[in-house]
């Protein structure tokens, strides 16, 4: 079904959803909406209100309690959209069904037949035996059988086990008790998306189709959440793909039961497990049962969205590229919170705290959150599509072959990888269109883009209308709360975050508000960022010139200036942000308009009309740079991560008469790298402790990984942590008699040019600053790596596997490089 938003002239409003009491119903509005009307265009329903409390109202509690038992209306959930689940057997059926695809039996085989011909090797078979045939085909069998056992093992542990309908019933009740006592005002959906989702569903049930939930991951909350609403909208519960660290004792046992599937962090080399997971999914996708997994693999600790994994995505693919599945329908899935649960505890993580394993007791201990107000959850569904119409499409674009081919056929490795990385960023596009900006991203957005310590309330009020229009305007969704005043909404939007986060000073003529944990509110900041991101990269390209000051002349850039520094920006944070695909000259050209139109900056032409400079409007300055700023203020951060990041690997050239090859622990350079920043951002030198985040500087050593600013070398036992070290091509020199690292060369000039767009702050200018200071606390740190490294060596096996990966590398496909 075609989405009603990108049709012109008036379009109807999609039917109102009323869920009362035991009944969900449809009632066509016949209200036609205006073509001006922008704003909250979408029907809302609160899927899951609050639900009575004991000491409150006891005996419609027990009612409540009594309808659910009783599996009443709605509640018995036994007239859902979808295949057969919640029966006697359904996990047997399921096991037997896995055990029994030719993929496993094959691979069975194959295994059996490698371990036959080692033991043959290793002489425990004799080839001269008379009796040799028998005892090899005798041995074969036993190692078949015993894989067999061991692949029913790994089944019965993996598998949902949805075989009771009284147990879920008991389960949808007792944990909307618990998300309604967090979060107090229930879960948020569009009734248009929930009716076009519906409507794709039957047709899915009909051809015997899957519908895979692709969700992003904030929280815990988020699989609770979409279980809740696929029962209370008479769906077939997904099964949901869940890392094994959740399958501790009673919590793993009760999730399994509700649709968690369990499967390991890593599969290494383990053959036989990486084929009994594609061999379960194959079972579901053949039988037409709903699925999830989560596109970015765990919660993002930031806020934003994380690159995708590929990992189940690849499974998912190969079944329809394989011919195994027919089809299946994706559906990408959007969750928004007032307030996250988790984010203090991701804030400990990101500053450098080792992840705390998941255990009963600190499950329990989340009681004290339940008790807390944290306003509401909003769930967006994208418009769903065919998997095999998009593998048809991407290979009909990029081979030329007509549709209606045997796959099978037809693709190549390198394909096959592009096309899972197009459909890995299609869904988190997808999931960026749909996702709605909550009054908490609103304030804490505001909050960190301004340049003053606070802000007072008509002030905030004022940004936050000025925001919401942008966010519009983009075409982004806001959250709205009825016909509520902005200032009542905000007022809701303090009251969720809380003291902890925002502060608020009084005795002054009006109340001022100011960012108490501004890495903290971050997380909230960052759910704004992909709105922006062109405006952002475009300004921050301009601060090269804006920041020398002067009159107007003087903060002009030229556009092949810009134009150069917004594609090195481009590519810096190419794995941090999702960019509209249209390219970089249209994504400047348009961001160009669209910041002249809103009069940020003015733009000076030829006599061909071709932009010749940018410099700020006069508006624009005349209103204090406001907006300018705004954009500036939401990319800093990352800006100042990865130009520490770059610093950081100034430390580790090798001192003179170094013994040692130069290799170091990843995970110590990556430390060495924070404790750096947490040095630098107390001493002045860096202007966000946003900066020293964990996850951004790792993205940082990615994307220099990537670029061949370090080398990487992994090694095949599992014990041996990963190694780096610094490229030839980009290892500075050092000064012959004082050891002292040479502020020259190329990684200098790739540090200097990610601090052209680097915020200038009131006591400290770039250049000679860091190539004092800054540089001799870069050696201080990096010595200790040195020192435990002494000795060490790659082993032969090490450097066979690193040049075996750098060769992979150059054959791949050549990109934009910084």
């Amino acid at each position: 079904m075609a989405d009603s938003r990108n049709a012109s002239g008036p379009r109807t409003s999609a039917p109102d959803l009323d869920i009362l009491g035991d009944q969900v119903t449809l009632h066509p509005s016949g209200y036609i909406e205006p073509p001006e009307q922008r704003k909250d265009a979408d029907k809302e329903r609160n899927l899951v209100e609050n639900m009575a409390r004991f000491r409150s109202s006891p005996l419609e509690f027990l009612r409540e309690v009594s309808l659910h038992v009783s599996g009443t209306g709605w509640r018995a959930y036994d007239n859902f959209i979808g295949q057969p689940i919640f029966y006697n057997g359904f996990s047997e059926s399921m096991t037997q069904a896995v055990l029994a695809t030719p993929i496993l039996q094959k691979r069975i085989t194959e295994l059996a037949e490698k371990r036959v011909a080692v033991e043959e090797k290793e002489g425990l078979l004799n080839k001269d035996d008379p009796l040799y045939a028998g005892k090899r085909t005798q041995r074969k069998m036993v190692i078949e059988q015993s894989l067999q056992e061991l692949s029913e093992k790994w089944t019965g542990e993996m598998i949902c086990k949805m075989e009771s309908k009284p147990f879920i019933r008991g389960a949808y009740y007792m944990c909307t008790q618990l998300l309604t006592r967090a979060y107090h005002q229930g879960i948020h959906v569009s009734s248009e998306e929930v009716i076009r989702l519906r409507t794709v569903a039957e047709k899915a049930e009909k051809n015997k189709q899957s519908i895979i939930f692709l969700p992003c991951h904030r929280s815990h909350v988020d699989y609770v959440s979409l279980q809740l609403i696929c029962y209370r909208l008479g769906l077939g519960l997904p099964t949901v793909v869940s890392g094994d660290n959740l399958n501790f004792p009673v919590v793993g046992s009760f999730l399994q039961h509700a649709g968690a599937m369990w499967i390991r962090r890593s599969f290494g080399d383990d053959i036989l497990y990486t084929t009994l997971v594609q061999s379960y999914i194959d079972t579901l996708l053949q039988g037409g049962f709903n699925f999830e997994c989560f596109i970015e693999g765990g919660r993002s600790r930031t806020g934003k969205l994380l690159p995708p994994k590929f990992g189940i995505l690849s499974f998912i693919l190969d079944s329809i590229l394989s011919g195994r599945v027919e089809d299946a329908i994706i559906c990408p899935v959007s969750t928004q919170y007032d307030k996250v649960i988790e984010t203090e505890g991701y804030v400990t993580e990101l500053l450098g705290m080792p992840k705390k394993k998941e255990n009963l007791a600190d499950f329990l201990s989340a009681s004290s959150v339940l008790s807390l107000k944290l306003g509401r959850v909003d769930v967006r569904f994208h418009e769903p599509w065919s998997l095999r119409q998009f593998v048809q499409d991407q290979q009909g674009r990029t081979t030329g072959i007509p549709k209606g081919i045997d796959m099978r056929n037809t693709i190549d490795p390198a394909t096959r990888q592009k096309m899972l990385r197009t459909m890995g960023y299609k869904v988190l596009s997808d999931i960026n269109a749909v996702s709605v900006v909550m009054p908490t991203a609103l304030i804490g957005t505001v909050l960190l883009t301004l340049r003053g310590r606070g802000v007072g309330k008509a002030e905030l009020i004022r940004r936050v209308e000025w925001l919401s229009d942008r966010v519009r305007s983009k075409g982004g969704r806001v959250a709205h709360f009825g016909n509520a005043p902005t200032s009542a909404v905000i007022d809701r939007g303090l009251d969720v975050l809380g003291k902890d986060l925002v502060g608020v000073v009084e005795g002054l003529p009006e109340k001022t508000y100011y960012a108490v944990d501004r890495f903290q509110l971050s997380f909230y900041r960052n759910m704004t960022i992909h709105l922006f991101i062109t405006e952002a990269l475009v300004s921050a390209a301009m601060y090269i010139r804006v920041k020398r000051g002067g009159g107007p002349d003087n903060q002009k850039i030229t556009y092949t200036a810009l134009r150069d520094q917004v594609l090195f920006l481009s590519q810096l944070f190419r794995g941090e942000f999702i960019y509209p695909t249209e390219g970089l000259i249209v994504n400047l050209d348009n961001t160009l308009k669209g910041l002249e139109s809103d009069k940020v900056v003015a733009l000076e032409r030829d006599t061909e009309g071709n932009i010749v400079s940018v410099g700020l409007a006069d508006e624009e300055r005349a209103a204090g740079r406001e907006n300018y700023d705004f954009y500036c203020f939401l990319i800093w951060p990352f800006v100042e991560a990865f130009w520490l990041g770059a610093v950081a690997f100034m430390g580790y050239t090798p001192p003179l008469n170094y013994k040692g090859d130069g290799w170091l622990d990843v995970k110590g350079c990556q430390d060495s790298a924070q404790l750096l920043g947490k040095t630098l951002y107390h001493q002045g030198d860096l202007s966000y402790f946003e900066a020293v985040n964990k996850e951004t500087l790792k993205n940082a050593w990615v994307r220099f990984e990537e670029e061949g600013i370090v080398i990487v070398a992994k090694s095949r036992d599992p014990k041996n942590q990963p190694r780096s070290k610094l490229s030839p091509d980009w290892t500075p020199d050092r000064n012959p008699e004082t050891g002292r690292l040479i502020a020259k060369g190329r990684l200098w000039d790739f540090i200097e040019k990610i601090a052209q767009s680097r915020r200038e702050g009131k006591n400290r200018r770039d250049g000679a600053t860091v190539s004092t200071r800054v540089l001799r606390h870069t050696e201080t740190i990096a010595q200790r790596l040195f020192a435990e490294a002494a000795g060490e060596m790659l082993s032969e096996e090490d450097k066979r596997e690193l040049s075996r990966k750098q060769k992979r590398r150059q054959a791949l496909q050549a990109r934009a490089h910084l």
